[in-house]
């Protein structure tokens, strides 16, 4: 079972001085904060829609990254992902395991890209 724990950092060295933690599992997403109040919020993977990276100039110098995931978990419908190594990896690891998760759930969402309104149409000729 692959599993990546990463801490969010400070853009400044890519210390990890922050109290909250990411952990990503094959099936869940599962974001820990706070240091005297602690709180863990879960999103399953099947939930994640699509998924972007971002890198600032300051993250690139310090091998950081952030990834957003957009979800349809109603706590977390934009699920970010701040300042963390290995990014690229993560957000590849996200992808493919989200989509699997659909898969096995059945899931699967179809969109009709492109082929404009019912309106459109000339059902005449």
């Amino acid at each position: 079972m692959v599993e990546f724990n990463e801490r969010k950092r400070w853009v400044f060295f890519g210390l990890p001085f922050t109290f909250t933690k990411y952990s990503i599992r094959e099936d869940m997403i599962t974001v820990t904060s706070g240091l005297f109040t602690s709180v863990e919020n879960d999103c399953y993977m099947y939930k994640v829609q699509d998924v972007e990276r971002t890198a600032t100039l300051g993250e690139r110098i310090f091998g950081l990254g952030t990834i957003i995931c957009f979800t349809g978990d109603t706590t977390h419908p934009k699920l970010i992902l701040h300042h963390i190594k290995n990014s690229k990896a993560i957000k590849e690891f996200i992808l493919k395991e989200s989509e699997e998760a659909r898969l096995k759930r059945r899931t699967v969402n179809m969109l009709d890209i492109g082929s404009g309104d019912i309106d459109d149409v000339d059902f005449d000729n």
